[in-house]
């Protein structure tokens, strides 16, 4: 009789929930795990439409609405003030009239986060693991029928080759002794073993495989942050591609080096602009590439490059935290002289995953518009900060509106740089349900 009693009182806070207006899709939007750093507090607008009690598995980790006892009543239409205390997880349920319960939340309290913001501009040069296939140049159908563009070049005959001299070393080997190549090579994630004959180009009088390859790749970007703590940095905000195939670049070693901004190619719609610089100082490397990953890349760093607008450390957001409205970016226009421009954030997209397009962010800086008209190549991986706290870095610009472009958030570039652990588990399953725990209902 009990249970027929508690399930037909959750039945009816049901219909009355649907029928609120607002109330249900509210509910629906309270996540299921909240994360905080230590010493935080997240208010969760909620308006019961009856009474309730918060019950805290461990008030040792969070406080409710100021209380540090375990059961924390709420009155109706009143909204939860979470204030974090010490690092930890607990679980926080919500039970109507005390009794019923009818969410969980999982909380975890992680110790703060800090960072020194980049923007200076960054060097990047990155040899491959293995040899990148990035065209054919022959007309023999066996050489496409085997190795496709975007394909890598592993091993020859067995042997690890890690550059286009190696690769030509092998050929020219196996052509003159009138003998098959055994290639591995890998595609879309999956190892194949592929045999070819090289065959003799009378033009140029060597022995050729019929393709076009690559085996490193350089260009400019933006240090988005440097993490003193663990020496590791992350920059671009985005992965390095290819140019010729789109494919993402599998580092075997990089390189961070020094870069001074000349020029400015100003964006206009229809034509995305660029920073112009050249490398220099090349043999003071300042860190290594060992991660390229969708949100960046990733490393050791050495040293510090100069010309930083700080070198104190400023607190991370989590992605939860970032709001619509007012913020900044650090950048170089000129030279190597980091600078503060303004922007706007247009629109956060929620996340509970890690995700590249984060946010939609609007140069409004004057000064900024006048000298590059937006947001330009060379710009990715600038540090997005707002209300005194690092939240993302630019990532794209619009085509059609080189005023505007995507940001992605700076927790999952933490994550990937090893700094913030990703979440595993239980954690993971943002899934919103009621859960009716009836044995202790009754």
């Amino acid at each position: 009789m009990q249970k027929k009693r508690w399930i037909g009182i959750l039945l009816v806070l049901l219909i009355v929930l649907v029928n609120s207006n607002g109330t249900f899709r509210q509910f629906i939007n309270v996540p299921s795990e909240i994360r905080l750093f230590q010493g935080d507090k997240k208010k969760i607008h909620f308006p019961f439409p009856v009474s309730a009690t918060a019950e805290v598995m461990d008030p040792h980790i969070i406080h409710v609405n100021g209380s540090f006892l375990s059961h924390v009543p709420i009155e109706r239409n009143q909204s939860l003030a979470i204030q974090s205390q010490n690092i930890g997880k607990t679980r926080l349920t919500l039970k109507l009239f005390g009794k019923l319960p009818i969410k969980q939340l999982e909380v975890s309290v992680l110790p703060r986060v800090y960072v020194i913001p980049g923007g200076q501009s960054i060097g990047i040069k990155v040899r491959s693991a293995g040899v990148l296939v990035v065209g054919h140049y022959t007309y023999s159908n066996q050489v496409k029928q085997v190795i496709q563009v975007g394909d890598y070049l592993l091993k020859i005959n067995n042997r690890p080759i890690h550059s286009i001299s190696e690769v030509s070393q092998a050929v020219k080997e196996a052509g003159e002794k009138k003998k098959s190549i055994i290639i591995t090579l890998m595609r879309d994630g999956k190892i194949k073993r592929v045999s070819l004959r090289p065959y003799y180009d009378a033009k140029e009088k060597s022995y050729r495989l019929g393709l076009y390859i690559r085996d490193s790749a350089a260009g400019v970007g933006t240090l988005t942050f440097y993490d003193p703590k663990h020496k590791v940095y992350g920059a671009l905000g985005h992965m390095i591609t290819d140019v010729d195939t789109g494919q993402p670049i599998r580092i075997g070693d990089g390189k961070l080096i020094h870069s001074n901004v000349t020029s400015i190619q100003k964006g206009t719609s229809g034509e995305p602009g660029e920073k112009r610089a050249i490398f220099f100082d090349e043999n003071r490397i300042l860190g290594n590439i060992t991660k390229n990953t969708p949100f960046g890349v990733f490393g050791k760093i050495l040293r510090m490059p100069g010309q930083g607008l700080t070198n104190k450390l400023m607190p991370v957001a989590f992605a939860d935290e970032v709001e619509e409205g007012p913020a900044k970016i650090l950048t170089v226009i000129e030279g190597q002289k980091v600078e503060e421009f303004q922007i706007e954030i247009m629109h956060v997209m929620k996340q509970k995953h890690p995700a590249t397009k984060g946010m939609i962010i609007k140069v409004t800086d004057p000064r900024l518009l006048n000298k590059t008209g937006g947001i330009v190549q060379g710009m990715s991986g600038s540090p997005i900060l707002q209300k005194g706290k690092v939240v993302g870095a630019v990532t794209h610009v619009f085509v059609n509106d080189p005023r505007s472009g995507y940001g992605t958030f700076i927790e999952w570039m933490l994550q990937d740089a090893g700094v913030i652990q990703k979440q595993k588990g239980s954690l993971l399953k943002r899934a919103i349900s009621f859960v009716i725990l009836q044995e202790k209902a009754e």
